[in-house]
């Protein structure tokens, strides 16, 4: 049996089924990503998303739905499902009667004598999909209809009707080939089995996407469809449908499934859905590899990058993508600093943190593969360039002080990773020295001093070795209150930042920290009673008048509610990690249940994968992106500290 598996009386009911939604992609970057009923609730929704590098960088949903009909007898029954302003037409779902994900997304649809099965895959290299529809059971001839929808726009926002749309397609080897306006790439839509194609171009208008809806965004859309495919199928007989920006040898399309399922990771199990989840972060581009921060709106940052680059890397014995992305993204380091948020030359490199998570994903992979020499060839070139423009000082302010402490403050940026910003104004601005960046600063410093006396680079080790202690120093002095038990978040010339916040856990976890062991014990007892939740960490303590304990709205008031009060997963590895170090053995049981508390979010949101963010009051609702690099990397991270953790004390 499989391991996600939902019944007939879940799936019939919609307010549970298109609560659930299903997400595929590929290393070319590709996504497929709907509900279980295939009823598309976003914009974001569609059946074959790709990135068009060579138009605009983005991705753009081409393939919106491939609705199916089943005629027998003159009688047709529409397994699709899709919203309009005052019905849902048509309503397929009372026709499907079970689904699961192993290996790869499977829907049985019965309608009288009549069992259709459907299953999907993405190609793993290309801009692909195809569907396999198997007729399992019939009592008399059977017509299967594909009427595929298209909306050919960029994911953000909506297709509307127009006089631009191209109306003709062109044929070719057992298929056609379309594109709704140029410059887009045609797709062509292919068969493994000769059908019959009726041209019939028109718009479908209004078209609901409820999530936009409560999200505060525009709802409605418009969708183009050119006409439909009948195919005359036998019972047992099984036909695949392929949708790709490339053509393909139609003998070659039942071939090409059949391969592309024996890649997949067999989901039966937690950790195999992890595993698959976190295959799903790693796109190639022009030969370089990359990590997507998350689905189905962010692209490439590099702060999420590095955070989750040792969970999704050496957690799943995928090291080998680790030194590729670490060769990729040492390429845009741009004076000390990284882009935030894409890739291309203009990005922008207002991220504080980002080149000292750099630095420590590098010493991650150091003391997992003992590879130095490999890490001082390629790397330690670029650990000097960023100390360097962090104590002369870069762009955004950000610059060493005398005290040894790294000040970052820009009018109107949010450096940090709370990064929030409404009408040009940070909501968390924390100007000034934040308390995870001396953590981080500290541990960067001192573990380039770690490499450069292996390699005898006195300069370096004359240039640097007072610094450490400088730092030390005045970060106990500013930020440790023995009367609080905890570190202030943040400090400039105008306050001590006092509210209890997550962030001051990255400095009991980090392999140099400038705490002792009461003082990381005080911080985490703090932490765990005003934080910890089953779901990560609370960005912010629920006494603090500032707190919003759920994420909802439009975007003003989810913006708001981000980083004050909304749970965090990524942190929580780190908890973990200063957790064991202070409670050693006796502090195994609780890091292994908050591994575990996330076997639960395999069956809720994106199915087997884990969210980007929690509301901070119970039940602790997922929201957000649907599936988050740094989410899933450290759940995997968390389990991969408690099995190293066991083998110390073994």
């Amino acid at each position: 049996m499989s391991y996600l598996k939902f019944d007939r009386n879940q799936l019939v009911n919609l307010k549970y089924s298109l609560s659930l939604e299903f997400l595929r992609s590929n290393r070319a970057g590709s996504f497929a990503f709907t509900t279980i009923p295939y009823c598309n609730t976003r914009k974001y929704h569609g059946l074959l998303v790709v990135p068009l590098w060579d138009m605009d960088g983005e991705w753009h949903v081409l393939l919106s739905a491939l609705d199916e009909t089943i005629i027998q007898r003159d009688k047709e029954f529409h397994f699709a499902l899709r919203k309009y302003p005052t019905t849902y037409h048509p309503q397929g779902h009372k026709y499907l009667h079970d689904f699961h994900t192993d290996p790869i997304p499977t829907h049985i649809y019965r309608v009288g004598g009549v069992n259709l099965k459907k299953e999907a895959i993405l190609a793993q290299n290309e801009e692909r999909i195809m569907f396999r529809y198997t007729l399992l059971e019939a009592h008399s001839p059977t017509k299967l209809r594909l009427q595929p929808f298209f909306a050919f726009r960029e994911r953000h926002h909506l297709s509307k009707a127009n006089f631009d749309v191209i109306p003709k397609v062109d044929f070719v080897d057992n298929g056609i080939r379309y594109r709704m306006y140029e410059p887009y790439p045609y797709l062509y839509l292919q068969a493994s089995k000769h059908f019959d194609y009726v041209h019939a171009p028109d718009w479908y208008y209004n078209v609901e996407y409820d999530q936009e809806r409560c999200r505060g965004y525009d709802y409605q859309e418009d969708l183009y469809s050119i006409g439909f495919f009948d195919f005359e199928l036998k019972k047992g007989e099984s036909i695949v449908f392929s949708v790709g920006t490339t053509p393909i040898e139609p003998q070659q399309i039942k071939r090409k499934f059949t391969l592309e399922v024996k890649k997949r990771i067999p989901r039966i199990s937690f950790e195999n859905n992890l595993l698959n989840a976190a295959e799903q972060f790693f796109i190639h581009r022009d030969k370089k590899l990359y990590i997507i921060a998350g689905f189905p709106w962010f692209g490439v940052w590099a702060r999420d990058t590095f955070i989750s680059l040792p969970g999704l890397t050496i957690a799943t014995g995928m090291v080998d993508k680790a030194w590729k992305i670490l060769d990729t993204m040492s390429d845009h380091l741009r004076n000390g600093l990284f882009p935030n948020a894409g890739m291309d030359e203009n990005s922008d490199v207002n991220s504080v943190d980002a080149p000292l998570w750099y630095i420590w994903a590098i010493q991650q992979l150091d003391y997992h593969t003992g590879q130095r020499k490999k890490i001082i060839n390629h790397y330690w070139k670029y650990f000097k360039q960023i100390l360097e423009w962090y104590r002369k000082g870069t762009e955004y302010n950000i610059q060493m002080h005398d005290n040894g402490l790294v000040w970052a403050a820009a009018q109107g940026k949010a450096l940090t990773w709370m990064d929030a910003i409404i009408d040009g104004e940070p909501v968390t601005p924390r100007h000034g020295y934040p308390v995870e960046i001396q953590a981080l600063w500290y541990n960067a410093v001192k573990y380039a001093l770690e490499l450069a006396h292996l390699v005898q680079d006195q300069e370096f080790i004359n240039h640097w070795q007072d610094i450490p202690g400088r730092t030390k120093q005045s970060f106990i002095e500013k930020f440790w209150s023995s009367s609080r038990g905890y570190l202030a978040d943040y400090i400039n010339s105008q306050e001590v930042n006092t509210q209890i916040r997550s962030n001051q856990v990255i400095a009991t976890s980090l392999p140099y920290t400038m705490l002792t062991v009461e003082q990381m014990h005080r911080i985490l007892d703090i932490v765990e009673k005003q934080l910890l939740t089953p779901k990560g960490l609370r960005s912010l303590s629920p006494d603090d008048p500032q707190y919003i304990g759920i994420y909802r709205g439009d975007q003003r008031n989810r913006d708001m509610a981000y980083h004050q009060g909304t749970v965090w997963v990524w942190q929580l590895s780190h908890f973990v990690e200063g957790y064991l170090r202070v409670h050693e053995r006796s502090g195994i049981h609780l890091a292994q249940k908050l591994y575990h508390n996330f076997e639960e979010e395999m069956t809720r949101a994106a199915i087997g994968t884990i969210s980007e963010i929690f509301d901070g009051d119970a039940p602790h609702k997922p929201r957000g992106a649907v599936s988050q690099a740094w989410s899933v990397s450290e759940v995997l991270r968390i389990k991969y500290i408690i099995e190293n953790f066991k083998k110390h004390f073994s």
